[in-house]
């Protein structure tokens, strides 16, 4: 193990032995390659990390598919769950850890990956662990026959998780996995492969059978490719940018017509009607679009204000994010780290130039902030059309227009104007228009009077170009599990 540790300290002086080798079987091993992780506060490399080709990744299936017909298919649910409950207390045990690898690699500011990212994934493991006992079939009542189902696990399923949400996603992803008795092989973004490797050493601690979880990183091209593509993977579960959604699910349809689930981009609306408390609005607006720096798929890029209120809330708005503190997010009040990559920054950047030379108004930021590193002003854009670039494409960063409306149907026609159906958002006091618009907007999630409020006990998931499928909750063990009926004859004749 000890070939692949790297040794670093965090700017705030806080010692870290990253381990940086692909973690099959339970061993961390060398892959073909290697890739660069950077630091997005400085611009300058973490370490280099193994790096998985198409071999790599069908080493990793084919532990995961011994350990599904081995040890992890023959343990009984209440010894899986023991497992995973395990695993989340090891991670609460080292959540600073977790947290100072989490903001080093990705960027977002401690505080919120403390309190945020670190307790989701561990509450995701408990939620699902709870489940585990609990996934059965049910007898049908048929005339001559009896007649019952069983849930029985998938078999080896393939996680591709996005780099905005490193931890989480994992525990997103695994969870539901685990509990219904399947094995995993997770390729993390090559941009944010670290705090996943740290988990990878308490699955060893935890005491899981070798191959049960398998962790590895690679270009998506390469490794996210031969994953979805493997013919011993029979589900494939994809967070990231739609256009790739698009890939995965070719990649599954030409291999062996894979179970697929997508959670993808979107271009969320946030409703302000004129009867809201506009300050709480405001404050959740503010959340809605800045929190991880605005590369969140939920967040609330597209702000409509209804005209009496339109002025009042920019200036508003325009106060209160004029406070956001940005700046290294090793420091506990940091809300606004980097963007995660040089490549994310020059994105955004492009979205900002083209929405100035598309007339729009730059009311607030549009620059980058700071002489290092891949940091961007909050960036507040009025005058807008919704035609626009800036209006209609995801461009995942801290970017938001704001427009105004006169009424519901007006409103509605512009929020509905999207291949996206993600999420949406509502601000009223009254309730029987928080519900009647709730229910007409085409979006997964809806949130009334707050945003970005996402919990694991509520599924979470797309509309349209936004997924398909979802996760968290209930709900979520559907994707991994598959449906036998079986029927016994007891009186049946031929």
């Amino acid at each position: 193990m000890s070939e692949f540790i790297v040794e670093t300290t965090t700017p705030n002086g806080y010692k870290l032995k990253l381990q940086t080798g692909l973690f099959i079987n339970n061993e961390f091993v060398a892959g073909a390659d290697t890739l660069e992780t950077i630091n997005p506060s400085t611009g300058k490399i973490i370490a280099n990390v193994q790096a998985a080709d198409k071999n790599d990744v069908n080493k990793a299936v084919q532990a995961a598919h011994n350990a599904f017909n081995g040890p992890w298919g023959k343990m009984s649910a209440l010894n899986r769950a023991a497992l995973m409950f395990k695993l989340a207390d090891l991670i609460d045990r080292d959540n600073e850890e977790l947290s100072q690898i989490e903001t080093m690699d990705n960027g977002k500011g401690i505080t919120f990956a403390r309190l945020f990212d670190v307790k989701q994934i561990a509450i995701s493991l408990r939620y699902f662990a709870g489940y585990a006992d609990k996934v059965h079939g049910k007898v049908i009542d048929t005339e001559g026959a009896l007649s019952y189902t069983r849930h029985e696990p998938i078999g080896v399923c393939g996680a591709i998780i996005p780099w905005n949400f490193p931890l989480m996603m994992l525990g997103w992803k695994l969870g539901p996995a685990l509990a219904t008795g399947n094995t995993c092989v997770v390729k993390t973004s090559e941009l944010t492969p670290l705090s996943a490797y740290k988990v990878a050493q308490l699955v060893i601690e935890a005491g899981f059978p070798p191959g049960v979880i398998n962790i590895i990183t690679g270009l998506g091209a390469i490794a996210g490719d031969a994953l979805a593509r493997n013919m011993d993977v029979h589900k494939i579960a994809f967070t990231g940018s739609t256009a790739v959604g698009r890939l995965i699910m070719k990649a599954a349809a030409e291999s062996n017509l894979k179970k697929v689930t997508l959670e993808l981009g979107g271009k969320s609306p946030n409703i302000i009607f004129d009867d809201c408390d506009l300050d709480q609005a405001v404050r959740w607006a503010h959340k809605g679009i800045f929190f991880n720096h605005g590369q969140t798929c939920c967040a609330g890029s597209r702000i409509y204000v209804q005209s009496t209120i339109h002025d009042e809330f920019l200036r508003k708005f325009k106060e209160y994010t004029s406070q956001t503190k940005l700046g290294n997010p090793h420091d506990d009040d940091t809300f606004q780290g980097p963007q995660v990559s040089q490549t994310q920054f020059d994105r955004i950047m492009g979205f900002i130039d083209t929405g100035k030379k598309e007339g729009a108004t730059c009311f607030l930021g549009g620059e980058r902030w700071g002489d290092e590193g891949y940091f961007i002003q909050p960036t507040v854009f009025t005058d807008v059309k919704e035609d626009m670039a800036i209006v209609k494409e995801e461009i995942f960063g801290p970017v938001v227009t704001v427009s105004k409306f006169n009424d519901v149907e007006d409103v509605l026609h512009m929020a509905l104007d999207t291949e996206y159906g993600l999420a949406a958002a509502v601000f009223t006091k009254d309730t029987a228009r928080a519900i009647d618009v709730s229910n007409r907007l085409k979006a997964g999630t809806v949130w009334v009077n707050c945003f970005n409020e996402l919990d694991y006990n509520t599924p979470f998931g797309g509309f349209r170009q936004s997924g398909i499928g979802r996760e968290n909750g209930e709900y979520a063990l559907d994707n991994y599990i598959q449906v036998k009926t079986v029927k016994i004859n007891v009186s049946r004749k031929p």
